[in-house]
Parts: C-alpha cells; sequence; structure tokens
C-alpha cells in the first residue's frame, strides 16, 4: 500500500467514533423516533472520551484520542445542545501523519433535531471547514455554496449519535434494521442500525453489560459499503459506546471509551471498572 493510502487510513482513525460511529440509518417505525423522543440519556456537562486503535499483523497501536462534550447555547431563541467533537493524533503519531480536527452540532433540546452543523478538519496536508445549517420545518439545509431539499427529522453525524442514545432498543427483536436520514458531505443519506441483542464486553478499562449494534456503512476511504462494524453501547439509561471494531481496507480498528464524566444516569452497565 502506498503512503497516501496508509495516510487517509491513519487521518481517518481518530474520527472513527464519528463518521462510523452512526453513519447508519433507521425504517419507516424507527424513522417515527426518530421524530418525537425526548432526552433521557445525556445533560450538558457530560464528557465522554474515546481511545482509538489499529491494528495491521497482530500488534495495537494507540494512534488516538477523541472527546465528546456537551455545553448549553442558543440559536436564534432556541435553546440547544452545543455537542463539540476534539480529536487528534497522539504526539508520537504526530511525527508522521498529524491530525487535529474539530466538529460541533447544536441540536435543539426540545425536538433533538439539530440547527447547525460545523467541521474544521486538519489531516496532514489537507484542511478545510464546513457549515450546514438547517431548516427543519421548511426541510432545506444550507451550505455556504448551495440548498439542498431535505426529509422530515434529519440528521447530521454529531446529532445522530445523540438521538440515537434515546432510542428504546428493548422494543425491537433481535435482527431488527432501525432506519433515519443523515445529512454529510452535500448527501442525505438513507442507512440502517441492526440491533443484535445483548452481550456483556470486556474491554481493558472495565466489564460492561452492553447492547450490540452493527450500521450499514456508507462506503469511503476506508470501509467498504455493509455491515462489517460492531458496536457495542452501555446497556443502561446512558446508551454510551464501550467498544467499536472493525475491519478497514488493511489491518483493523478498535475504539474504546477510556473516560466519562457528569453522566445524567447512573452508570450501571459497568460490571467491574479496571
Amino acid at each position: 500500500m502506498d503512503k497516501a493510502s496508509m495516510d487517509k487510513i491513519r487521518g481517518s482513525l481518530v474520527w472513527l467514533i464519528l463518521c462510523a460511529t452512526l453513519l447508519a440509518a433507521y425504517s419507516a417505525k424507527a424513522q417515527n423516533d426518530f421524530c418525537g423522543l425526548s432526552n433521557t440519556s445525556f445533560k450538558t456537562g457530560e464528557r465522554i472520551s474515546f481511545k482509538v486503535y489499529y491494528n495491521m499483523s497482530l500488534l495495537w497501536v494507540t494512534a488516538g484520542i477523541a472527546h465528546f462534550t456537551v455545553y448549553d447555547d442558543k440559536v436564534g431563541d432556541r435553546e440547544v445542545y452545543h455537542i463539540v467533537g476534539d480529536g487528534k493524533t497522539l504526539s508520537s503519531y504526530e511525527w508522521f501523519y498529524k491530525v487535529d480536527d474539530r466538529y460541533e452540532s447544536w441540536i435543539d433540546k426540545e425536538t433533538l433535531l439539530p440547527h447547525r452543523f460545523y467541521r474544521n478538519v486538519k489531516e496532514g496536508n489537507t484542511k478545510f471547514t464546513s457549515l450546514a445549517n438547517f431548516y427543519q420545518e421548511s426541510q432545506r439545509i444550507t451550505t455556504q455554496q448551495k440548498s439542498f431539499p431535505a426529509p422530515k427529522c434529519v440528521q447530521d453525524v454529531l446529532s445522530s449519535i445523540y438521538y440515537a442514545r434515546n432510542i428504546d432498543y428493548s422494543k425491537y427483536a433481535p435482527g431488527s434494521k432501525i432506519p433515519f436520514y443523515m445529512f454529510l458531505d452535500d448527501k442525505v443519506y438513507s442507512l440502517y442500525i441492526k440491533y443484535l441483542g445483548k452481550e456483556t464486553m470486556t474491554t481493558k478499562y472495565g466489564t460492561y453489560k452492553t447492547i450490540k449494534i452493527r450500521p450499514l456503512l456508507i462506503e469511503g476511504t476506508i470501509f467498504k459499503g455493509g455491515e462489517k462494524m460492531t458496536i457495542w453501547i452501555s446497556d443502561d439509561a446512558n446508551h454510551i459506546p464501550v467498544r467499536i471494531d472493525s475491519p478497514i481496507i488493511v489491518g483493523s480498528i478498535k475504539v474504546d471509551l477510556y473516560q466519562y464524566a457528569n453522566l445524567k444516569n447512573p452508570f450501571t452497565a459497568l460490571i467491574r471498572k479496571k
């Protein structure tokens, strides 16, 4: 594999937790869920942190970290949750390929739908910013250059993660597909998550009761499309990811929850902390 391809892998590892955690969408019944749930899973002040590992030849290397924090804010006269995701490579990796990215979403506190989505990407020699404004009532999205028609209750990458944390997975049988719509890079995607059931998961940071899901991925530079990624989320009212596992074009990746603070609910999914 050439250096350019390897650079794409390394740069994307840090944002696996974003661009792959829930690049997925829900079906007719689930789409109704995405248009009316109340927030029971997170609150202002919550901070969750992840470590990203890469494996190519049986050796796991810590490649990066990502932090997600919830703030209070306003968009116009609407009260919103301002979600900020920061991700970067570790200093030991920066000599080879440096990543320092920031993703932000402004989510309506009443509807849990996005008003605004912002990205500031710095990956090697690649640098860009993008901003999308969501007009849910008129079902349109505008960027710096264009305006797009949008389906009802469309999400962005960050808002979809936080909205999906409020899904009641106990309503679904193993094998059920749960769809919704998501806007990314000037396109609306219709995808789904497959609910696989419940499982006990042990990472280097603890043992957890989890809900196991498998999203339909968008085909891209590191992932082939399809159901190749598995995600374990906490089987409690918080529904935070504790482990993500997926093959990529060369090797595989793993993302683990390693720190958390100010959760809305007791972290009852944690059986034993290491």
